[in-house]
């Protein structure tokens, strides 16, 4: 799919802001001007008549500066408390700042869990997130790190933005880094590195390229965004990196300038529901298929019958998150199953007509419908 990148900045109402702890951080804890200059910048894009939520990083680093610790504690408990002292600065200068310029400023914490353990938290996070938005009121969303725990956490808060653009359906993401672009290799210490100003498709060698360019303050690097932008232009919604240093970034990005590099979108824009399945639902087991059902799936929207199945991992139930697999370990999609892990390995192979002879009943023909599944534009 070709995409004009002016046409996208002109058209892009909804957007989400990520800015990393290395734009936001000094020697001596936040940086002030730059959280100011940020503000005055996003201010402008909302005075023109965009909506923005704003993810923003900075707490863990802010907390370790202010503590005086020369690095991150290792242990859970103190890296919480490191971030909560961190976070109470971090929103009151957001507030201040904003408040300049006459906006309003919510705080916003959240868990993996909040997204993805059930329907009804995930809508109650987005109505809450519309309705600030509906009140001119800025969401500053962070992870809630006094409460994470590793089968909770998002990751890092590159996957946190990739998440709340896909959940509000938002037009474009913008990561700010303290590097201004993707480069051929870490310009920090090559000088021949070489600036990419587009990505039409992420694949391995892309992939590799950034796995060399860590983060110095975050938890993620160079290779945490380009997973956030795999899953945002797999949706249909591009994103950009671009340098949060600049005083002037929005207004170059936002005039049609080829600042940072530009993840096109690489399919059609998928349904908020579909976004669900597949991004904020982790999988609870893996079907491998033969490349029948990798054929009817991807090339025919077809669901996926028990006949198309050669293998099945882990221990789910009905309703669960189901990644599906080709015999090449490729992700192809992720859909909700409508038989438990134990019925689908008893069922795994037979045609339709013989699920109730193997089960003693019959629910359903499909092992996943096609309206339960979400086809990954570019694989994960």
């Amino acid at each position: 799919m070709t995409v004009d990148r002016t046409t996208v900045f002109d058209q892009a109402r909804r957007i989400v802001v990520k800015i990393g702890s290395g734009v936001l951080t000094g020697k001596s804890g936040l940086n002030t001007d730059r959280i100011d200059s940020l503000s005055r910048q996003i201010a402008s894009l909302i005075d023109s008549g965009r909506e923005v939520l704003l993810v923003s990083s900075g707490a863990m680093a802010c907390g370790q500066k202010k503590l005086k610790l020369h690095k991150r504690p290792e242990e859970i408990p103190k890296r919480q408390a490191v971030a909560a002292v961190g976070q109470a600065d971090l929103i009151w200068t957001y507030e201040a700042a904003f408040s300049r310029y006459n906006h309003k400023v919510a705080q916003i914490l959240l868990t993996g869990d909040d997204l993805s353990s059930s329907r009804r938290r995930y809508l109650n996070a987005r109505n809450t997130l519309n309705t600030l938005m509906e009140w001119k009121v800025l969401p500053i969303i962070n992870e809630n790190d006094t409460v994470a725990t590793e089968e909770i956490k998002f990751g890092d808060n590159d996957n946190l933005s990739a998440l709340i653009t896909l959940m509000m359906n938002a037009d474009m993401l913008i990561n700010l880094t303290d590097i201004d672009a993707l480069y051929s290799s870490d310009p920090r210490t090559d000088p021949d590195a070489v600036k990419i100003p587009v990505v039409a498709q992420i694949n391995r060698e892309i992939e590799k390229v950034a796995s060399g360019m860590p983060g110095v303050l975050g938890t993620g690097g160079m290779l945490s965004k380009i997973r956030a932008a795999r899953k945002v232009t797999s949706a249909g919604i591009p994103m950009v990196i671009a340098n949060g240093t600049d005083d002037d970034i929005m207004e170059i990005l936002f005039s049609g300038m080829a600042a940072g590099t530009f993840f096109a979108p690489c399919r059609e824009r998928l349904s908020n529901r579909k976004c669900w399945i597949a991004f904020h639902r982790k999988p609870k087991g893996v079907l491998t298929i033969d490349d029948g059902a990798v054929d009817a799936i991807l090339q025919k929207g077809k669901s996926l019958l028990p006949s198309g199945i050669v293998h099945v991992a882990g221990d789910f139930g009905i309703g669960a998150p189901v990644a599906l697999h080709d015999g090449r370990e490729n992700w192809l999609a992720t859909g909700l199953v409508n038989y438990t892990a134990a019925d689908i390995r008893k069922i795994m192979g037979l045609r339709s007509d013989r699920i109730k002879g193997a089960l003693g009943q019959k629910s359903y023909d499909e092992v996943i419908h096609r309206n339960n599944m979400t086809v990954l534009g570019n694989g994960l």
